[in-house]
């Protein structure tokens, strides 16, 4: 067997790796991460314990679901999901309700938030 034959098997070895190792990665965060909080919901309402919730929340943030959070969550049903967004700009803010469990977003309404809200929300 030839070198050039032998590099070329490392490469393309190599390459096959990459490969995999991405569209493992795409696999799990396009089929086991919520995408809206539909999704969000039932991961939070069906996971066997806090640890596993937890797993769902930003390194550095898993202090902000608490035992009893997650015991409430998991043992109640749901009445509604609603999904929003908030704009801040230098005086004003705007809550925007967007359609949860749809695949792209829809705006469902859009308000200014009167300023007690705004200073909650600021102050998370």
């Amino acid at each position: 067997m030839g070198h050039y034959q032998k590099k070329g098997k490392r490469i393309a070895y190599l390459l096959s790796l990459v490969f995999i190792i991405t569209g493992g990665l795409l696999y799990y965060v396009y089929f086991f991460t919520p995408k809206n909080s539909m999704e969000l919901y039932q991961q939070l309402h069906f996971s066997e314990d806090i640890k596993k919730a937890k797993e769902l929340i930003l390194e550095g943030y898993e202090d902000n679901l608490t035992e009893e959070d997650f015991k409430f969550i998991t043992n109640n049903p749901v009445d509604q999901i609603s999904q929003f967004t908030l704009f801040e700009y230098n005086e004003k803010s705007y809550v925007i309700m967007t359609s949860p469990g749809t695949e792209r977003l829809k705006i469902l309404t859009v308000k200014e938030l009167p300023e007690d809200l705004r200073e909650f929300f600021m102050d998370l």
